[in-house]
């Protein structure tokens, strides 16, 4: 059955098909071209030929300028832990999102979905990890008998993707192609995940971690290889071992693009083509153009700087619209362009209070409406868009953006105009009328309300706009004081309730549709700063964090499951007016900024690389949905050069 290629209507009854794309012009019986970086392993007979490594039906890739291989693509990061971004940006998925934000089929040749509720999943015929071994349905048998219900490498089970109505699906291999996964209900959840930026990995090189698998593994041997690695045991082992996402272990196979060939820690690392790839263009050229990327690892506040002194190819990471200007002026003397992307969240800028604070006078008032309602009118949104972002962005609360046929304006409107005596008022009537010789006002213990508002300290954007957040606060008698940390270190204090007030991007996809799932605007992940206990409750599936007392948290998490089984677009739809209104009124987060251009540097020899697009992570990856792997350097001498 032919049919839309969209993100799949949840209550389908129908079987559908996701197939991949029939391409024009491709000399599907010519030899596949060879990379010139691996002939010479080929001629030596250390590596296959192409037609050999490849699919015997890999995915085409039509592109609008076929390239030629070769050279090394140049790239900055801020730690040596991005080397897993080189994940996000290869975004090899067994299901990927095009340039639409529609799914179609990549590692796999196709999914066949019956009642939105049983998948059989089919691979390529031929394909193979990065080190030539098959890539079978075994590798997804591995992970469902030996990871996911191994209570040593899984103690809580299956990922929450797979748990529908608290029950895991029923697994079958079907044969060396084909999976399947089945569910008594329909789960909206699965496809997405495996789009994801940071993926459902259902899939594993068994070949590789059985070695480190007591099932498989002789036991004085693997005793050994426990001993050796400083590991309290094997499962430990196996986990450090396995992580396709992290991308730091040079010896795990892998189906992206690059290979690392680096061991962390260093200072720059190096990925080297997959010979295995299972991507084509339309002239039959294995994919990836580029020969190699290099990552170079430098601080935070120095990227814009290397950036604009010409020493990457391809940077948006570490860079911010107030780099703009500067990145601009050195544009003229380097070989690069500046582009302005659009970006997808639902703001750019956030601030989070923590309804889970510690403190419990603090957490009372968090958790009351009108002093969230206060903070947000006492700040001047129309002064920070003017100062920071020329008048470019859009002013407004954390929610949809214009370009989502859900949006209303009210959502973005609601509780955001700069209103200081609405403010005062709604914290004069919480009974906060008491100040000190400052004019601070004074909590119930008689402590000056003084917040300080937590950043991850990677830019100077944050602590400029809430230095205008402070004026205007403080004429509302609320101190506001920064605090920058370390990411993992501002997660952790918030996870941990220490935390006030934190500032973060908003949502993460702010252009959704009535089929897009809605979870984020509900309490169902940590990573959501404004309730991180109440996400972890819904993530550990009430094995950890906190069960949700918000009448309208609580409200959100019964209209996000209702949204799982809704059975028609009209009704998501429904539901999603409804999350919406919710948010706007209950201002659980506090929006500050939306659609902040992101500025994308790109060397002028770099080809494929779009003049606009939509920086975003999920979904997106960032450049993923643009297939990196289809980016070419036209200037010979790049491609020649050796890096």
């Amino acid at each position: 059955m032919s049919i839309p290629r969209k993100i799949l209507p949840i209550a389908l009854i129908a079987m559908v098909a996701i197939t991949a794309l029939a391409t024009s012009g491709t000399a599907k019986d010519a030899a596949p071209i060879e990379s010139p970086a691996l002939a010479e392993m080929v001629q030596a007979k250390k590596l296959p030929p192409a037609a050999e490594r490849l699919p015997s039906d890999p995915r085409i890739v039509k592109v609008l300028r076929p390239g030629r291989h070769g050279g090394t693509l140049r790239v900055i990061f801020g730690r040596s832990k991005d080397t897993r971004i080189l994940v996000v940006y290869g975004y090899a998925r067994l299901v990927t999102y095009d340039q639409a934000f529609n799914l179609e089929p990549d590692i796999l040749a196709g999914v066949d979905v019956q009642e939105g509720r049983i998948f059989t999943l089919r691979l390529r015929n031929g394909h193979r990890w990065s080190d030539g071994a098959n890539f079978t349905a075994e590798d997804f048998r591995y992970y469902w008998e030996d990871i996911a219900n191994n209570k040593n490498l899984s103690p809580l089970g299956a990922p929450k993707q797979l748990i529908v109505n608290g029950k895991p699906p029923v697994f079958e291999v079907v044969d060396a192609q084909t999976v399947r996964f089945s569910w008594n209900e329909p789960n909206p959840h699965f496809l997405p995940a495996l789009a994801s930026a940071t993926p459902l990995y259902i899939y594993r090189p068994a070949h590789y971690l059985k070695q480190f698998h007591p099932r498989y593994a002789d036991a004085d041997q693997l005793a050994k290889l426990v001993k050796k690695s400083g590991r309290r045991n094997w499962a430990a082992l196996h986990n450090r071992r396995d992580n396709q996402y992290k991308n730091d272990n040079p010896k795990l196979p892998t189906l992206q693009p690059w290979v690392l060939k680096t061991k962390p820690p260093a200072q720059r690392f190096l990925f080297d083509r997959n010979p295995y790839y299972h991507r084509v263009d339309q002239n039959n050229r294995q994919l990836p153009y580029a020969d190699r990327i290099a990552m170079a690892v430098a601080a935070a506040g120095v990227i814009p700087l290397k950036t604009g002194a010409g020493e990457t190819d391809l940077q948006a990471r570490g860079i911010a619209f107030n780099n703009y200007t500067f990145l601009k002026e050195a544009e003229k003397r380097e070989n690069f362009e500046v582009r302005l992307w659009q970006t997808a969240k639902g703001a750019h800028l956030t601030l989070f209070p923590n309804m889970n604070a510690r403190d419990d006078i603090w957490r009372g008032l968090m958790r009351k409406v009108e002093f969230r309602r206060a903070l947000s009118l006492a700040i001047n949104r129309h002064e920070i868009n003017q100062v920071i972002y020329y008048g470019l962005a859009i002013e407004g609360q954390n929610t949809v953006l214009p370009a989502s046929p859900l949006y209303k304006r009210e959502y973005r409107d609601a509780w955001a105009a700069f209103d200081l005596k609405k403010a005062n008022a709604l914290l004069d009537g919480l009974g906060l009328t008491k100040r000190d010789s400052r004019g601070i006002r004074l909590l119930p213990d008689g402590r000056p309300m003084e917040i300080i508002v937590e950043t991850a300290g990677e830019d100077t954007e944050q602590t400029d706009v809430l230095e205008l957040i402070h004026d205007s606060w403080l004429k509302a008698g609320i101190k506001l004081f920064t605090r920058p940390s370390q990411r993992e270190v501002f997660r952790n204090r918030i996870f941990a309730g220490e935390t006030l007030v934190s500032i973060w991007s908003g949502h993460e996809f702010g252009i959704p549709n009535a089929d897009t799932i809605p979870e984020e605007f509900a309490p169902t992940n940590q990573l959501q700063l404004q309730w991180p206990k109440w996400g972890q409750y819904f993530q550990t599936r009430g094995r950890a964090g906190e069960k949700p007392d918000d009448p309208g948290a609580v409200e959100l998490l019964n209209l996000n499951r209702e949204w799982s089984y809704a059975p028609t677009e009209a009704d998501r739809q429904s539901i999603w007016r409804q999350m919406l209104e919710i948010n706007a009124d209950r201002v659980y987060t506090i929006g500050l900024i939306g659609a902040v251009p992101q500025p994308v540097v790109v060397n002028s020899d770099l080809r494929n690389v779009p003049r606009r697009g939509v920086f975003n992570w999920n979904p997106g990856a960032h450049f993923g949905v643009y297939m990196p792997d289809t980016f070419w350097f036209d200037n010979q001498q790049r491609r020649l050069a050796k890096r």
